[in-house]
């Protein structure tokens, strides 16, 4: 039977795909963007498992609702979500996809983390931004998420269950650095993760501490829409107050092995303006 992944030429998907074609199973991609064919047409119904990774849009569970019962009609039995750090299910955004997994009963694991971008910043102005203050954040790499979803995907029976990825290190934003590439799928504290990237980039990154309106209409201007913008906000306020370090202490969770250093070496040239 195949595997289907959405999102499938992001950065977790692609490496989910080869992992799952390395052991031997038959996988098919499918983009978030529209620029891949109908995966049920494609698979003529061989497809049991998905990987989900929803789009970017607040009132999420109209727009992935039809795709999920679909799926169910063509005999999918296994789910496993990616979705974030203080979306707890029946929450806004991606809770509400895993509120409907659970209630329509299908196998799911829920693998929650949290995501940044700063790549144009860094390259452009040398800073990094954010209200987040000094609040510790664990950090993981791509190929820990794509690896924790291999996991979920072919275990004999799903967990049923959601799980916290984390890193092995808590940073700041100012003590390291954030998630510019997307290869961490975590936050980390900002005035740490600036003073790591200054070293491994050999000039001055600064982290810029911004108010609430302030972020929100960085994120708007990104094109993100108002009310999710308000939505990231928030949650970026709590991890001020230390929700993240909180929920690392409470939750199941997977720890990753990449460490936060050695990966801004390896990929340093992403923060190199060309």
């Amino acid at each position: 039977m195949t595997t289907l992944i959405t999102g499938g030429t992001g950065k977790t998907g692609i490496r989910l795909a080869r992992l799952i074609h390395a052991a031997g199973h038959p996988v098919l991609l499918t983009s978030r963007k529209g620029v891949a064919p109908d995966p049920f047409k494609v698979a003529d119904g061989n497809i049991d498992k998905v990987y989900l990774v929803a789009p970017v849009v607040l009132d999420i569970l109209p727009v992935v609702k039809p795709f999920i019962e679909l799926a169910i009609s063509k005999g999918v039995k296994k789910f496993v979500l990616l979705s974030a750090s203080q979306m707890d299910k029946g929450s806004i955004y991606v809770g509400k996809i895993h509120e409907y997994l659970v209630e329509r009963g299908v196998e799911n694991t829920v693998l929650q983390n949290f995501g940044g971008f700063y790549l144009s910043s860094i390259r452009e102005n040398n800073e990094i931004f954010s209200v987040t203050r000094d609040g510790p954040i664990p950090l993981i790499g791509a190929d820990d998420i794509a690896k924790a979803a291999y996991d979920a995907l072919f275990a004999t029976n799903s967990a049923n269950t959601d799980y916290f990825l984390i890193g092995p290190e808590l940073f700041s934003y100012t003590e390291a650095c954030s998630d510019l590439s997307l290869e961490f799928k975590q936050r980390m504290r900002l005035s740490q993760a600036a003073a790591l990237l200054s070293e491994t980039l050999g000039r001055k990154i600064s982290h810029r501490h911004l108010t609430n309106d302030e972020e929100i209409a960085i994120f708007h201007q990104s094109g993100i829409p108002q009310e999710r913008a308000a939505g990231l906000n928030h949650g970026e306020s709590l991890i001020a107050e230390g929700a993240e370090e909180a929920l690392v202490r409470h939750v199941k969770a997977i720890t990753g092995v990449d460490k936060l250093k050695d990966h801004l070496e390896a990929n340093k040239h992403l923060w190199i303006k060309e």
